[in-house]
């Protein structure tokens, strides 16, 4: 028998789109943010770290973006909108109250947390290094991106020659 206790290990928050570029392959770009339980340390990804991860986005995708954003409060909320309105590359789309079905980051996440079940991770670094383990290789394999896009009735177009 294996004791495993989680208190006071922390946890990790993730935070992620699944994208495509017309002529080229989806992908899937996430940032990971640990949090040990120290005082005034963040418990989550706020405002001015999801638009890091637009910029991200951005850069490497090269071109604007479409967004299509589920309604987490930090992605609808003033701060929020200020830091888009000073994006001019950013179109902001969001989904209905409750659509996961239309989200394909879901499907990440569910895919993620099925891989990770049945394992017994002893403290925080080891779950960040296993999900960024198990997210990396998501990233390296376009077909699964692309299903989870399919999966919201999105299909990203055929790669180019």
């Amino acid at each position: 028998m294996v004791k495993v206790t989680g208190k006071g290990s922390g946890r990790i928050s993730i935070a992620g789109v699944v994208c495509y570029k017309p002529g080229r392959r989806s992908r899937l770009i996430y940032r990971m943010m640990m949090h040990r339980g120290r005082k005034g340390e963040p418990k989550g990804f706020r405002e001015p770290d999801f638009a890091a991860l637009l910029d991200a986005a951005h850069q490497q995708l090269g071109g604007p973006i479409v967004l299509v954003w589920d309604n987490l409060h930090g992605h609808r909320s003033a701060a929020m909108r200020a830091l888009i309105a000073t994006r001019p590359w950013l179109r902001v789309y969001q989904l209905p109250s409750y659509a996961p079905e239309l989200n394909p980051a879901e499907g990440i996440w569910a895919h993620l947390k099925r891989s990770l079940a049945n394992i017994a991770i002893h403290n925080v670094t080891n779950l960040a290094r296993l999900a960024r383990n198990r997210l990396k290789r998501m990233q390296y394999i376009p077909t699964l991106v692309d299903g989870f896009l399919a999966g919201t009735g999105l299909s990203p177009p055929r790669s180019g020659p």
